[in-house]
């Protein structure tokens, strides 16, 4: 019985991750997400703190402390950055899939045309609550966190249509 019960819990286990996605790197979101027509979400993410926060943890000798590590870069050791992994470079950095979830199930074109259809494959729309998981007093570098303003500094969005 504790074995049935143990071969359960495992595959419950598997399935939840299963069911999570995969990470896939922000340059993957660049390829729908770039230039004037998509809003410049691309652009904007290449010039924010996010895309360098790894950057920062390496001037601040900090880039193998694990404390530090999941708040500067994505997917830290469920399927995106994992130290070590000459792989993991696509996922330095606080990259789109940090704020909207791991990408593989609602990166498809014809998903991402619906958002409610994206949204039921694992899109995420960020709010205060994604942002304080690492803005918070927890934060050896900690300053108060204000959601609105620092909101409004990497705010971004495909353009409507002009009708």
């Amino acid at each position: 019985m504790k074995k049935l019960i143990l071969i359960i819990v495992a595959l419950s286990f598997l399935v939840s991750l299963s069911l999570a996605g995969n990470y896939v790197g922000a340059k993957k979101c660049r390829i729908c997400h770039k230039g004037e027509k998509k809003g410049n979400i691309y652009e904007i993410w290449m010039k924010s703190r996010h895309h360098n926060a790894y950057e920062t943890l390496k001037k601040a000798g900090e880039e193998k402390n694990p404390k530090c590590i999941g708040c500067h870069t994505t997917g830290y050791n469920k399927g995106g950055f994992k130290l070590g992994d000459p792989n993991s470079k696509k996922f330095e950095g606080i990259g789109c899939e940090v704020c909207h979830g791991a990408g593989s199930d609602y990166k498809k074109n014809k998903i991402m045309k619906v958002q409610k259809d994206a949204i039921k494959k694992g899109l995420l729309m960020p709010t205060e609550k994604t942002c304080i998981q690492c803005h918070n007093k927890k934060s050896p570098n900690y300053k108060k966190f204000d959601f609105k303003s620092f909101y409004k500094k990497i705010e971004h969005f495909i353009p409507k249509k002009k009708k």
